[in-house]
């Protein structure tokens, strides 16, 4: 086999996995390689940046993304293989950099898609058929930002390669909690890290390793001013600005896969691996001091598992697809607390019993096992050449604290009268099981008696969500490169899985409500043809539900009592958000191209509680961003990069989180101006 054989080899068999999976009917967003280029920072923004820029998605605080009303619950998919969730709050374990390109797929999802649906980024990997070579670039600029990177493909007979990796040290790991230019103790040093082999067997068989990771630290940000809630050992006071509360996350992955072919015939099938683990360290005293609890805490989890998904034409109109997800999940959590005894008032015997100053000790922990199952049958059923069903269902099975399972059956009709007209609508029923990891009966009880225990003792499990969602879409390319749409959603549900940030570590904790309704649409245009590139989005969404029926101890009393007979807004509600850009180049063809995009953030503000739960949003923004990038013609060289990047231009100050609302801990707000330059060079 030679070697452009192999290149056409990798190519095809890339296009039949595509064909394993197809997102028919969902609505999806793609970011190819330029797309990536014309944000701000380019490869070296976070995910969560590259994707605000999609429609519908909302910013929130801690650099998490919300997408169509929901609280997380986004999957990740690299080269198809469905990752397990981790554990990191701060740190976004994949990076742009490590995509050939990536698409951000919601709406009414096909059977294939399950467990987590809010979303689905599904990244095709990079590799050395794509990416052939090296690059070494640095990031410097801003809050004492450096940021170098590595990466380099290549092919060797049969065997494929690529590797990336890079470094962040800054001042602002996490977003600040005051409105000044910069944060006060809010160190990050973080590594990520990707390679991925391939090896070709035959012309209908491939192998294929993929291994990544990612291990942060980070300082928790102070906010200056605040006023100690207790006494530690005669200390009455403590400047909150020499807090020191510090936080490590690490994840490791690897995902082996064999993709077979054989006539109309398609196979993946797939293991992978995945560890996860969080640990905290508090102020000694200062935590007990502010918040009456200090924990030592650390939480790990480890999932493996299998996952198999085929296709078979097995007529001219008709392609069946199959396939199922097995997964066994182990989640340990253990904590070391220090906090302050009720005692008798010297002064009032008979009186209530106040915070002694003298800390008490107590371990809590916990150590669960969950298994997920799941398969799925769809037959996509193409019934004139203009007009396409896809039908089938799912059915997921969870055990664990819990048992819960549910079929849910899919249906997606897309028409095209056009070949510049699409139009499409969907129903899926959803099951989204809760995270694994939860504070249990026996935790709550070590903290009675403290500064620690919580106002309410009610404990309900979480149970997993189920849902009907309805969607429906049109797109329009009237002319070369111009695409034009809208989607409309309606989503109902039971046992709507919110999270909140309760206490320390900072950590997502999940909770019901009784139910649940999300409604919107997004409008969007996306241009690019020639030198030229530009994108707009709107979106407008609400997020309602009433009744939290789990995990209710994390609540005070009377916003349970409130919400037990109101609906009221979610938290992480926005009604509207936008975003718009555009980008070009002058001298596109030569090596001394030059790439200038400018681009626009919106936000009408997340929800804050004012009088009841929720009842307010936040002050809306926007923010505007620039970039320059310009190749340098160097003798010798295989291709040199300077660029310069300018965030929020205006200097805007602007919240994404006060601290009020329901579940949210902490306030936040958003990077004030910055600088950044690059220089990169191929090798």
């Amino acid at each position: 086999m030679t070697v452009p054989a192999i290149e056409v080899t990798a190519q095809q068999l890339d296009r039949e996995r595509s064909e394993i999976q197809p997102s028919l009917g969902a609505t999806r967003y793609d970011f190819g390689p330029n797309a990536i280029k014309n944000i701000p920072l380019g490869d070296n923004a976070s995910l969560n940046q590259v994707l605000l820029r999609a429609p519908g998605v909302v910013q929130d605080g801690f650099g998490q993304i919300h997408v169509r009303g929901d609280h997380g619950s986004m999957q990740y998919r690299l080269d198809g293989v469905q990752l397990p969730e981790g554990l990191a709050l701060f740190s976004q374990i994949l990076s742009p950099r490590f995509a050939d390109s990536l698409s951000l797929i919601t709406g009414a999802l096909p059977a294939q898609y399950g467990l987590r649906t809010a979303g689905v980024v599904d990244i095709n990997v990079k590799s050395g058929t794509t990416n052939p070579g090296g690059e070494a670039s640095v990031m410097v600029g801003s809050y004492n930002w450096v940021q170098p990177a590595l990466e380099y493909g290549g092919r060797s007979g049969n065997i494929d390669y690529f590797a990336v990796g890079q470094y962040i040290n800054n001042g602002i790991g996490i977003e600040n909690p005051t409105s000044s230019a910069l944060p006060i103790h809010d160190n990050t040093a973080q590594w990520y890290a990707l390679t991925k082999l391939t090896g070709i067997v035959d012309e209908n068989t491939r192998l294929s390793f993929i291994a990544g990771g990612a291990s942060a630290r980070y300082e928790i940000p102070n906010r200056p001013g605040q006023i100690p809630n207790f006494s530690v050992n005669g200390i009455t006071d403590f400047n909150s600005s020499l807090l020191d509360q510090r936080q490590w996350e690490d994840t490791y992955f690897g995902i082996a896969s064999l993709q077979k072919s054989y006539k109309d015939f398609n196979l993946q099938l797939s293991g992978f691996v995945r560890y996860s683990n969080l640990s905290y360290q508090p102020d000694a005293t200062g935590d007990l001091m502010f918040n009456g609890i200090a924990p030592w805490a650390k939480r790990t989890s480890f999932a493996v598992g299998t996952q198999a998904d085929a296709s078979w034409k097995i007529a001219s109109n008709h392609t069946l697809r199959g396939g199922f997800l097995i997964q066994r999940e182990r989640v340990t959590s253990y904590a070391q607390n220090a906090a302050l005894p009720f005692v008798t008032n010297p002064d009032d015997p008979e009186g209530e019993l106040i915070p002694g100053q003298q800390p008490v000790g107590f371990a809590d922990g916990a150590d669960l096992v969950g298994w997920t199952y799941s398969v799925y049958l769809q037959d996509e059923w193409k019934v004139t050449p203009s007009l396409t069903v896809n039908f089938g269902a799912r059915f997921d099975a969870i055990s664990g604290p819990s048992t819960e399972n549910q079929l849910s059956p899919r249906i997606n009709v897309v028409w095209e009268p056009d070949p510049k007209i699409s139009l499409r609508a969907g129903y899926s029923r959803y099951f989204v099981p809760a995270p694994l990891n939860q504070v249990g009966f026996g935790s709550l009880a070590a903290r009675a008696g403290t500064t620690a225990a919580t106002e309410g003792t009610q404990n309900d499990p979480v149970r997993a969500e189920r849902s009907d969602y309805f969607d429906i879409g049109l797109t329009v390319k009237p002319v070369d490169g111009l695409a034009i749409g809208f989607s409309g959603f309606y989503k109902f549900a039971e046992n709507y899985l919110d999270k909140g940030q309760f206490g320390a570590p900072i950590f997502q904790t999940a909770f019901n409500y009784a139910y649940a309704q999300v409604k919107g649409f997004e409008v969007f245009a996306n241009y690019d043809k020639g030198p030229w590139s530009a994108y707009a989005n709107l979106a407008w969404s609400r997020v309602s539900a009433t009744n939290i029926n789990s995990a209710q101890f994390n609540f005070e009393q009377a916003d349970l009592n409130y919400i037990a007979n109101h609906w009221i807004f979610a938290d992480h509600d926005q009604s509207w958000t936008g975003s718009a850009g555009v980008a070009y180049v002058f001298n596109q063809d030569s090596d001394h191209a030059t790439r200038v995009s400018a681009d626009m953030l919106f936000g009408s503000g997340l929800r804050t509680s004012v009088i009841t739960p929720n009842d307010t949003a936040l002050p809306a923004y926007a923010t505007f961003n620039l970039s320059v990038a310009q190749k340098v013609p160097l003798p010798g060289s295989k291709g040199t990069t300077i660029r310069f990047d300018a965030l929020n231009l205006t200097d805007l100050s602007y919240q994404l989180r006060d601290g009020t609302g329901v579940g949210v801990g902490a306030p936040q707000y958003g990077m004030r101006r910055a600088f950044f330059v690059t220089l990169s060079q191929k090798f």
